[in-house]
């Protein structure tokens, strides 16, 4: 969970507002330097609707009728 640059990985704390991250410090990089993350909401920031699909998902399962999972859990290990 980070960018590496140089030696060290780094975690950059921003945030989101009007379609643009803003960095809550410092960040030691070049002026438009191209970078790569994955965003991760922190301090509960997920909305409940974000969730939904899981819900669903589950629900699935839930409703599938088999009344005993554990007895597949290996099936995917070869």
């Amino acid at each position: 969970m980070g960018t590496y640059w140089g030696s060290i990985m780094r975690v950059v704390h921003a945030i989101f507002e009007s379609g643009v991250f803003r960095p809550t410090g410092p960040v030691d990089l070049p002026d438009r330097c191209e970078v790569e993350f994955e965003p991760r909401p922190v301090n509960g920031a997920v909305s409940p609707a974000a969730l939904d699909e899981v819900y669903a998902v589950l629900g699935e399962r839930f409703a599938s009728g088999e009344t005993d999972v554990a007895a597949r859990h290996d099936e995917h290990q070869p």
